[in-house]
């Protein structure tokens, strides 16, 4: 009994505990990927390493003259290349924001816990764990003290047959980053309208600001401020 706790339980525990406290952290902030789902990421990944590190236990049989290698480590490769389809699902693009990168890179790293506790490096697993929650918490609160800055996508539309309009949409943006990155120019509306896009990097508290700026250019039929965020 003791030699199945300290062989099966301790890395179950591990995974579970650990999954917990980094799924708790992104369902906190909101994510849509929080706390059941990262304890299953980390718990599938300990239990699949579990099985290939006991293949001898495996109930099969082989042809005579035959062994059956085992390699946990082609387990641990199939599982984080599977751990990957599921990140990419957590990702997503808002207009020209994309958002969930932070949320999909801690799948991927209860994930790669679950495959340590399974393995039996309990200390490297539990100092990722540790790890992983400074980089999500301790380093969000550091973040708050350094100057405020975000990127932020902007699409203003206006006239197609308005003259001068553009450069005094530009102007405006300017004022925010001296050095706005433009993006793309389309018609819509059949050709009514002209929509750019720009990206900018600024201040958070200057949004405000920016979106009086840019709705008092006369001529403007519309615009949209997209900040981007994990």
């Amino acid at each position: 009994m003791t030699d199945l706790l300290s062989t099966y339980g301790l890395p179950l525990v591990s995974a579970l505990i650990a999954g917990a406290l980094i799924g708790l952290e992104r369902e906190w902030r909101g994510r849509a990927a929080g706390f059941r789902t990262h304890i299953l990421v980390c718990l599938s990944s300990t239990l699949l390493m579990l099985a290939s590190t006991s293949q001898g236990a495996w109930d099969f049989s082989v042809l005579p003259g035959q062994a059956v290698i085992a390699d946990p480590t082609r387990m641990a490769h199939g599982i984080l290349t599977g751990i990957g389809f599921l990140c990419a699902g957590v990702i997503f693009r808002a207009g020209f924001s994309i958002h969930g990168l932070t949320t999909a890179a801690s799948l991927w790293t209860v994930s790669a816990l679950g495959i340590l506790f399974g393995a039996g490096l309990f200390w490297l697993g539990w100092t990722g764990a540790l790890a992983t929650l400074a980089v999500l918490t301790a380093l969000k609160l550091v973040s708050r003290r350094v100057p405020d800055r975000t990127v932020v996508d902007v699409a203003v539309s206006w006239d197609a047959k308005s003259a001068g309009t553009a450069g005094a949409v530009e102007a405006a943006l300017s004022q925010a980053d001296p050095e706005p990155r433009r993006l793309r120019l389309e018609l819509i509306e059949d050709g009514r309208l002209s929509r750019q896009s720009w990206r900018l990097t600024v201040r958070s508290r200057e949004l405000a600001a920016l979106a009086e700026r840019i709705r008092s250019v006369k001529g403007v039929a519309g615009f949209d401020l997209a900040p981007r965020d994990d």
